[in-house]
C-alpha cells in the first residue's frame, strides 16, 4: 500500500512543476492605469480636474491662435484700392466685416488717417498688443498647472507616507509589509501622476506660445505692409 500511495503522489498533476508554473501565471495580480490610478486616492481626483482643465483651455486656446493666424490675401489688396480712391468708409466697412485681428489692428490705422504716421503706426501697435493679449488668454491657467500639477502630486507622496508610518506605528511589533502598501502606493503613483500631467501642461503652453509667436509675426508684416501703403501716395 505504501508503494501504490507513493506511486500516486509522483503522478498527480498538482506536483507536475508545469502545471504549477501555469496555476502561478494565471493567479498573478495584473496591473493597469485604472488600479494605480485608484491606489493613488484623492489626490488622483485632483489631478484629473486639473488635467480636464489643461485639456480645454488648451484646446479652445488653439483652436482661436489658428483662426487668428489666418491671413486673407486679397484684404490688403482691397484696401490699399479703396484707399487709393480715397474711399476710407469702404475701408472700414472692410475691416469691420473681417473677424481678425489685422483687419482690426488696420481699422485702428485708418480711423486715425490725416494725423501724423507716428500717430498711426503707435494706435495700430496698441490695438495689436490688445489681440495679443486676447490670445493669451487662459494661458496662466496652464501655466499654473504646469508648475502646481508636480506639487500637488508631492503632496501626494508626503500623505502616503504619512498613513504607511501611521500603520507602522499602530502595528506595534506587528508590522507587515501588506500592511504598508497602501501608503507606498499612494506616495508613488501621485508623484507619477503629477509629473505627468505637469509635463503634458508644460509642452502644451510652450506649443501655444510657439503658435501666438508666428500670429505676432503675421500681424507685424501686416503693420507693415498698411504703413507703406500710406507712405507710397506722398512718393
Amino acid at each position: 500500500m505504501k508503494i501504490l500511495s507513493v506511486l500516486l503522489q509522483a503522478t498527480n498533476p498538482v506536483d507536475n512543476p508545469l502545471e504549477l508554473t501555469t496555476t502561478t501565471i494565471s493567479t498573478e495580480a495584473q496591473m493597469n492605469i485604472i488600479d494605480l490610478a485608484i491606489k493613488g486616492g484623492w489626490i488622483m481626483i485632483v489631478l484629473l480636474v486639473l488635467s480636464l482643465i489643461a485639456t480645454f483651455v488648451f484646446i479652445e486656446r488653439l483652436m482661436v491662435i489658428r483662426q487668428a493666424g489666418k491671413r486673407d490675401e486679397s484684404f490688403m489688396s482691397r484696401i490699399k484700392d479703396y484707399i487709393y480712391d480715397g474711399k476710407v468708409d469702404s475701408a472700414l466697412k472692410l475691416c469691420q466685416s473681417t473677424n481678425l485681428p489685422t483687419a482690426r489692428m488696420i481699422e485702428k490705422g485708418i480711423s486715425r488717417l490725416g494725423r501724423p504716421i507716428s500717430d498711426v503706426l503707435a494706435t495700430i501697435e496698441n490695438a495689436g498688443n490688445i489681440e495679443v493679449a486676447k490670445l493669451e488668454k487662459g494661458f496662466p491657467i496652464i501655466a499654473t498647472i504646469a508648475g502646481g500639477a508636480p506639487m500637488v502630486g508631492f503632496l501626494g507622496t508626503v500623505t502616503g507616507m504619512i498613513r504607511s508610518f501611521f500603520t507602522m506605528a499602530n502595528a506595534g511589533t506587528n508590522v507587515d509589509i501588506t500592511m504598508l502598501s497602501g501608503g507606498i502606493y499612494e506616495a508613488l503613483v501621485t508623484t507619477v501622476g503629477g509629473l505627468v500631467v505637469g509635463i503634458i501642461a508644460m509642452f502644451g503652453y510652450n506649443y501655444l506660445v510657439s503658435q501666438v509667436s508666428n500670429v505676432v509675426n503675421k500681424l507685424e508684416t501686416s503693420t507693415m505692409d498698411f504703413m507703406d501703403l500710406l507712405n507710397e501716395p506722398s512718393k
